[in-house]
C-alpha cells in the first residue's frame, strides 16, 4: 500500500473516531486531551532519539501557526460541527471541497501553476464527492452553526497545508509536530475553559476512540501528510482529500450498516478519475521540466 493510499484510509477513519468519542466528551475537551497526549509522546521520542529542535523563535512561531491551523482550527471545527449535529458524511463532504480551495490559493501563495487538466480533475472530483454524499444532502439535519464550523475547518486545513509547504517543509517531524500539537492543545484548553464544562465519561468506547485518534491519526496520518507535503506539490496532496468521503462511506458500511447507492458508486469512479487527471498533469509537467533544453 503506497503512502497516499495509506494516508487516505487512515484520515478517513478520523470521522469514525470522532463520531464514536464525542458522545462522551465535549469537543474542545476531547481534543485538548488528544493533543496533549500526542505532544507528550512526541516529546519523549524526541528526547530519546535526541532530535533537533528549531533554533530560533521565528521558526518556532511558523511551526506553531501551522499547528493552530491544521490541528486547532481544522479538527476543532470538524469536532465542533459533529457535536452540533453535522453527520460524519456531511463533514466529509465539506472536507472534500478542500482541493478546490487549495487550487485557488496555491497560485499566488506558492507560485504553483494549476493547469486546465488539473482544474477539470478538481471539478470532476467535486461532482464525485457530491454524488457520494448525496444521501446526506437529501436528509440534511445539521445545524447552520455546525456547518459553518466545518467550512472554517476546511479553510484552516487548506491554509495550514500551504503554510507548511512554504515555511515549515524542512522541520524535524518529531520536534516540529510536538510544537504543533502543543500549540493546538493550549488553544483547545483555552476554549474548553471558556465554553465547556470539561466533563468526560471514560467508557471503553471513548478510550478506544481516543487511543485510535492519538496513535493512528495524530501520529500516523499526520506524519504521512507532512511527508507528502514535503515531497509533492500542494495541489497533488490536496487532491487526495477528494477520496476521503468515498473511503469514509466504505468504512461506515460494515460499521454502521450504511449501504452504498448507485450514486455512491458512480461518485467514487468520478473521484478516482479526478485524482488521475490531477496527478497525470503534474507527472507530465515534471517530465517536461526534466528534459534537456
Amino acid at each position: 500500500m503506497g503512502a497516499p493510499t495509506l494516508f487516505v484510509v487512515l484520515w478517513s477513519t478520523g470521522f469514525i473516531g470522532a463520531k464514536m468519542g464525542l458522545p462522551y466528551a465535549e469537543p474542545a475537551t476531547f481534543l485538548a486531551i488528544r493533543f496533549l497526549a500526542v505532544a507528550m509522546i512526541l516529546a519523549v521520542v524526541a528526547w530519546i532519539t535526541k532530535a533537533s529542535w528549531p533554533d530560533n523563535h521565528k521558526d518556532k512561531a511558523h511551526i506553531a501557526a501551522v499547528g493552530l491551523l491544521v490541528h486547532g482550527i481544522y479538527l476543532g471545527g470538524i469536532f465542533g460541527g459533529i457535536s452540533l449535529g453535522v453527520t460524519a458524511g456531511d463533514s466529509a463532504l465539506i472536507v472534500g471541497m478542500q482541493p478546490v480551495l487549495t487550487a485557488v490559493l496555491v497560485g499566488p501563495i506558492l507560485g504553483e501553476i494549476v493547469r486546465a487538466r488539473q482544474w477539470s480533475g478538481f471539478v470532476i472530483g467535486t461532482v464525485g464527492v457530491t454524488l457520494v454524499s448525496w444521501r446526506y444532502i437529501d436528509d440534511l439535519d445539521s445545524t447552520l452553526t455546525g456547518v459553518a464550523l466545518c467550512v472554517v475547518a476546511v479553510m484552516g486545513m487548506s491554509l495550514g497545508t500551504i503554510y507548511q509547504k512554504r515555511y515549515c517543509a524542512q522541520m524535524n517531524l518529531l520536534t516540529g509536530s510536538c510544537i504543533q500539537f502543543l500549540a493546538a492543545a493550549l488553544f483547545m484548553v483555552l476554549i474548553a475553559g471558556a465554553l465547556e464544562e470539561r466533563q468526560i465519561d471514560w467508557t471503553g468506547e471513548f478510550i478506544f476512540a481516543l487511543g485510535w485518534l492519538v496513535v493512528v491519526l495524530s501520529l500516523g496520518a499526520m506524519t504521512l501528510l507532512w511527508l507528502l507535503v514535503r515531497a509533492q506539490a500542494a495541489t497533488q496532496v490536496a487532491s487526495l482529500f477528494f477520496l476521503v468521503p468515498p473511503v469514509t462511506a466504505l468504512i461506515a458500511w460494515p460499521l454502521f450498516g450504511e449501504t452504498l447507492t448507485i450514486k455512491s458508486v458512480i461518485g467514487m469512479a468520478l473521484v478516482v478519475l479526478g485524482i488521475l487527471l490531477v496527478k497525470q498533469d503534474r507527472s507530465d509537467t515534471d517530465k517536461k521540466e526534466a528534459e534537456p533544453a
